[in-house]
């Protein structure tokens, strides 16, 4: 689903300091999507956030948008 990558790489563009070095890699099954994010060094706790909140938002968007194409979605903040 190009259209829910792009979407994920708009949102952690805009959150980091470095948009540059933000890297979202998709693995598709049949029923649900695989995200994996990568970010540059320090930006991390940017996407994360306080007590995991800006990355429960994150999911929370994601899965709603997916919802309308009938996918179900698991994003993975990698290091």
């Amino acid at each position: 689903m190009k259209e829910l990558k792009d979407l994920i790489t708009y949102i952690l563009q805009a959150l980091v300091d470095n948009p540059d070095k933000v890297q979202v890699n998709e693995i598709a099954g049949d029923k649900s999507i695989i995200y994996e994010l990568r970010v540059g060094e320090g930006d991390l706790g940017k996407v994360i956030g306080k007590e995991g909140r800006t990355a429960h938002a994150i999911r929370t968007i994601i899965t709603a948008a997916a919802m309308k194409v009938g996918k179900r979605t698991v994003i993975e903040i990698l290091e």
